[in-house]
């Protein structure tokens, strides 16, 4: 939940959620800590202002910048504003409400520039791990901020066009007062692996599966997702999907185009009874969640499809920090069954690919986009620094490393004022709940 202010209004970028974390955010690694099964960021300071909020900007479809739309937008009544792929993924969670109908979502066209309020926002086309993320250029009389959303350089992206260069060398002219840039991966040297060498990995991993092949990944990836059905068609297999979230995905990458038509995916109920050899699952549950799919076929209590000795798992994923212990455990089960278990960090090939910039990718971005500023954002502190360092590197004469609740100050002058914003957690899964028709 990013807030930008000028001139007494408040534009939103991002309203998401977590998961089974702690309110207090130094607890994150604290195994004794209480666990919420919903998180959200304390909206107290702008609810205090709601009437000054101009709108709510929603950069692409990830739950932790989207999820906590439905629980917490009475508190702020106003439109939100962003691209058709994250539109309907915000629709079909309000459908779940009683403001569905209250809500404005305002639907941009990528490359789209908008007035709200004092801020005119640009929506500028990026390549992340899901359809239609997108970094914003937001201008104000007084200072222009790029942000960046999250992003990394990728020039087969499955989903999306190529990365394209251009939009972004274009903002050097327009002399951005400050970058608002993506951390994640700033301590990973290189670039960030491309969703293409993805797909060629897991294809060579699953055309050496003599069993069924179950892959477990995120349940957002569309790319991952389109590429598993290239696998399964160049293998000879029927793909099926296991999991909720996994269905609805692939049911709005159809809705809104960006499925491709010759991909076909199998009902579920009709894989058991295919020939081991001919069945590719892909199922929700890599990070170890027991009532996810894959742990229901671990632990043989799956409605519509059983795994056997011989099958293969393959994690096309990363491990969560937090969640080692549950996902050891199902990998421990899956083996102790006589399955096969590959995991990204052991397989030979490139079978998971992060949706976040290396340190060449933030590199090549600073050096095009030369902003005045750098504020890393999302990440540990230590990435956060090796962020801005990386700036430093490329000639950006500030870098403003803070905290959530950090008021970065653009102008008149520049300067970091800290605690300067009452922020913390709120725990929203009974509200969440209590929303449901």
């Amino acid at each position: 939940m990013n807030l930008y202010g000028h001139n007494n209004n408040w534009l939103m970028v991002d309203c998401g959620v977590t998961f089974r974390a702690p309110l207090d955010r130094l607890d994150d690694q604290n195994p004794s800590a209480k666990l919420f099964d919903m998180v959200a960021p304390d909206p107290v300071f702008i609810e205090n202002r709601q009437e000054s909020l101009a709108g709510i900007v929603i950069t692409h479809a990830h739950e932790d910048h989207v999820g906590a739309v439905p629980a917490l937008w009475k508190r702020f009544k106003c439109p939100i504003y962003t691209t058709k792929f994250t539109a309907e993924v915000l629709r079909r969670k309000l459908y779940m409400t009683d403001i569905a109908e209250l809500v404005q979502i305002i639907v941009v066209d990528p490359g789209t520039t908008i007035d709200i309020g004092p801020f005119t926002v640009s929506w500028l086309a990026i390549t992340h791990s899901l359809p239609d993320a997108h970094a914003l250029f937001i201008q104000t009389p007084v200072a222009t901020v790029f942000h960046t959303a999250d992003w990394k350089i990728d020039f087969n992206p499955i989903t999306d066009q190529p990365f394209n260069a251009a939009p972004f060398k274009q903002l050097a002219k327009m002399r951005p007062t400050a970058m608002v840039c993506d951390s994640t991966n700033a301590l990973r040297s290189g670039y960030s692996l491309s969703e293409g060498d993805c797909e060629l990995g897991l294809l060579r991993t699953i055309q050496q599966c003599q069993g069924r092949a179950i892959v477990t990944c995120f349940g957002s990836n569309v790319a991952r997702l389109i590429s598993l059905a290239r696998v399964a068609a160049k293998t000879g297999r029927y793909m099926t999907l296991l999991g909720r979230s996994l269905e609805n995905m692939y049911s709005i990458a159809r809705t809104t185009g960006y499925w491709p038509d010759e991909l076909k995916i199998s009902h579920r109920r009709d894989i058991g009874y295919l020939p081991k050899h001919e069945v590719l699952i892909v199922a929700t549950g890599s990070q170890g969640e027991p009532r996810a799919a894959l742990g229901r076929l671990a632990g043989d209590n799956h409605p519509d499809c059983e795994v056997e000795a011989g099958d293969t798992v393959i994690f096309s994923s990363i491990t969560i920090p937090g969640n080692e212990k549950p996902i050891e455990k199902m990998v421990e089960n899956l083996k102790s069954k006589g399955l096969n278990v590959i995991q990204s960090n052991e397989s030979v090939h490139t079978i998971h690919a992060s949706g976040h910039p290396n340190q060449e990718d933030l590199s090549d971005m600073y050096e095009w986009v030369s902003p005045k500023v750098a504020i890393p954002v999302h990440g540990e502190p230590e990435h956060l620094h090796a962020n801005a360092l990386i700036a430093k590197q490329q000639g950006v004469g500030t870098q403003l490393v803070g905290l959530n609740g950090d008021l970065y100050q653009l102008a008149p002058s520049i300067k970091l004022i800290k605690n300067a914003v009452k922020v913390g957690r709120i725990d929203i899964t009974d509200l969440n709940k209590s929303i449901r028709t």
